[in-house]
């Protein structure tokens, strides 16, 4: 029996919020090598996203990132710099399955989102023949393009105080299917910088979580890998997608454990 694009283009974070289950994540900003997500997939995440905010990586290297992700199972997302087509669009179409919208603030820059990332009838992107997601098979553009608005997910980042007041409109965004609370940017706007336990973070999440609720949507937590405590809090509140840190503070963490442990060893 012939594979169909359904068949092939699997989102399996999607799967995983649609049984209600708590996804993990892992930010890539540091290795620029396809190895990174075996390395992820090894370690047990369910997702990685390629933060092309706060890195210096290409396009090109992104889109190899993501292929392997796609090869080892598990869903590659980008961060995009900008939320702009010539982003989107190409993000996609290397090999991406979500693309996370930085500094939403409104309902309309959400589905000015929706439509780069998805194609007719529902948003304006352009068909670019066959992908990564497809194995680059060749499938009649109508079924793939169809199969590939499903499976494609937008996260919209929840980072300021606007935001945060539009909360249920964003929600309410056809196409948009998290909002994802970037809880350092957040402390930031509203001045409260590392102060991650502070009420009005608490407030945030209990917002965001409850449009979520709402509408069908999910909520995601960002920012907060120094704070376990508190990841488990929003988890237990609703929250389902947790991005518990990048491959740099992990080198990090572990690189500095490493060295205290040799320093503190006696002679």
């Amino acid at each position: 029996m012939t594979a169909s694009p359904r068949d092939i283009l699997r989102n399996r974070v999607k799967e995983k919020l649609a049984r209600d289950e708590v996804v993990a994540s892992m930010t890539v900003r540091l290795v620029r090598n396809i190895e990174i997500a075996r390395i992820a997939a090894t370690c047990g995440f369910d997702t990685i996203y390629v933060d092309l905010e706060h890195s210096a990586f290409s396009l090109e290297t992104t889109g190899q990132i993501c292929a392997a992700a796609l090869d080892v199972g598990i869903a590659p997302f980008v961060r995009v710099p900008a939320n702009t087509p010539e982003y989107i669009a190409r993000a996609l179409d290397g090999g991406a399955l979500g693309i996370i919208a930085p500094h939403i603030r409104s309902a309309a820059e959400a589905e000015a989102v929706v439509r780069c990332a998805k194609y007719p009838p529902r948003g304006e992107r352009s068909a670019g023949g066959p992908l990564a997601q497809y194995q680059f098979r060749d499938f009649p553009v109508p079924e793939a393009n169809a199969a590939a608005n499903d499976a494609t997910m937008i996260v919209a980042m929840m980072e300021t105080r606007d935001a945060l007041e539009k909360v249920d409109e964003i929600a309410a965004v056809d196409g948009v299917d998290m909002l994802f609370i970037g809880t350092n940017d957040l402390c930031g706007e509203l001045g409260i910088h590392g102060q991650y336990g502070h009420q009005l973070v608490r407030e945030a999440y209990a917002r965001t979580i409850a449009a979520c609720r709402r509408h069908g949507k999910h909520t995601g937590v960002g920012g907060l890998a120094s704070r376990p405590d508190l990841v488990a809090d929003f988890v237990a509140q609703g929250a389902r997608y947790v991005s518990i840190g990048s491959d740099l503070s992990f080198v990090l963490g572990a690189g500095a454990d490493k060295a205290r442990f040799v320093h503190g060893l006696k002679r």
